[in-house]
Order: structure tokens, then C-alpha cells, then sequence
């Protein structure tokens, strides 16, 4: 039975380093956020975007770290009942307030436990890191550069654009891809093909942000689209 029981938790002990690094990443991106926007009065959409982007960064210290798939989809289970509770009750002003309602941070959860149930248990995480580092920095980016620059606007079911974020969506997705199939090994020309198409259909995905669906179809749709496409030109 003592043994039973210490086979159990030799693989919880052995995850307790890389899971305090990963918890204290995320909780300091948090308290970064939440104290600009408590403190300094900061807009609550920029403060969203710095935990947009920078919990989008986990997934690299999760690949780095190699954390198996469970824990992966497991923080996505705990991440996306704290996004709907926030979205009812505003207890992360940083996280929920964009000035309208959305449900953009449970699916962006959610994709990551999609994306780590179909790749990364498969021993295939770049996938899963393009789906998501696509839709933190590729929309957190077109955001910022959007609202800061944005001159040529456009509107989809009722969510107001701007032909600069997308296209600054558009080419920070074509790094993102690039720069993660380069890694891992693909050859430049393929690579260079298939980022521009992800990152092309990753621009029409964001278009379609009503209720904040393109954090889960942005995600999905890459990662989905880079494998086929890799597994049918390679």
C-alpha cells in the first residue's frame, strides 16, 4: 500500500520545480497586470493584452520544461473556470474588462487544452506553440498596434477593426510560424510557404472576433492548418 502510494506521488514531486516556475511566471504577469490597472488606472485593454501575451509565453517553459500533456490540459480546466468566473464577476478587471462582453480568455484557455490533448501528448508541441503564440502575440500585437496606429478602419458583426492590426497580425503570425518550424528542423522554402498561409488565414480567423470566438478559432485553426499543411508538402 506505502508503495502504491509513493509511486503516485514520485511523478507529482518531480513536477513541483518546472510547476512553481510556471506558477510564478503566470502569477507575476497577473500582478503585473492587475496592479497597472489598480494602481496606475492603466487601460484595462492593455493591461488584457500583457496577459494575453505573456501567458501565451507558458508554452514555451512548458516546452522547455517538457511538462506532460495532463498538466497542460489540466491548467487549461482551472484557467477556464477562473475566466467564466471573472466573467460574471469582475475580479480580474485586467483579465475581462475590454469594454465589452466577451468570453475571449475561457476560450483562449480552453484552445490550450484542445491544442494539448490533439499535440503535445502526441510528442508534438511546435504545433501547439503556433496555435497559441499565434494568437498572443500575432492579436495581442494587432491590438496595440490597431488602437495606437490604426487609420483605415472596418467593421465585422459589430466588432470594430483596422486593416493596420490585421495586418500586423498577418505578419507577426508569419514570424511566430517561421521562426517555430525553422526550430524544429523544417526546411526554409516549406517554411516560408506555409507561414504565409497560416499567418493569411490566422488574419481572417481574428477578423471574426465577436464574443472574443477568435481566441478559439485563431488557435485551433493554425495549429490544425501548419500540421496538415507540413504532413502534405513535406
Amino acid at each position: 500500500m506505502l508503495s502504491d502510494s509513493l509511486s503516485l506521488l514520485n511523478p507529482l514531486l518531480s513536477l513541483w520545480y518546472p510547476l512553481s516556475l510556471v506558477i510564478l511566471y503566470l502569477g507575476a504577469i497577473i500582478a503585473l497586470a492587475e496592479g497597472l490597472n489598480r494602481l496606475r488606472g492603466t487601460n484595462a485593454e492593455f493591461t488584457r493584452k500583457i496577459v494575453h501575451i505573456g501567458s501565451g509565453n507558458v508554452v514555451l517553459i512548458a516546452w522547455w520544461l517538457q511538462l506532460p500533456s495532463w498538466v497542460l490540459v489540466g491548467a487549461s480546466f482551472i484557467a477556464s473556470i477562473i475566466a467564466l468566473i471573472s466573467y460574471f464577476l469582475p475580479i480580474l478587471p485586467s483579465i475581462n474588462s475590454v469594454g465589452r462582453k466577451s468570453l475571449g480568455t475561457f476560450f483562449y484557455a480552453v484552445s490550450i487544452g484542445i491544442l494539448a490533448q490533439g499535440f503535445w501528448s502526441r510528442q508534438q508541441p511546435q504545433y501547439l506553440a503556433i496555435g497559441i503564440l499565434v494568437m498572443a502575440w500575432g492579436d495581442g500585437m494587432a491590438a496595440v498596434i490597431g488602437q495606437k496606429f490604426g487609420r483605415h478602419p472596418y467593421q465585422i458583426l459589430g466588432v470594430n477593426k483596422s486593416w493596420e492590426g490585421s495586418l500586423t497580425m498577418m505578419g507577426v503570425s508569419f514570424l511566430v510560424t517561421s521562426l517555430i518550424l525553422l526550430s524544429v528542423g523544417e526546411s526554409f522554402l516549406i517554411t516560408m510557404i506555409i507561414s504565409l498561409i497560416v499567418a493569411m488565414v490566422a488574419m481572417g480567423l481574428e477578423a471574426f472576433s465577436a464574443l472574443g470566438i477568435d481566441n478559439l478559432s485563431v488557435p485551433l485553426g493554425s495549429a490544425f492548418l501548419a500540421f496538415y499543411l507540413i504532413h502534405g508538402l513535406s
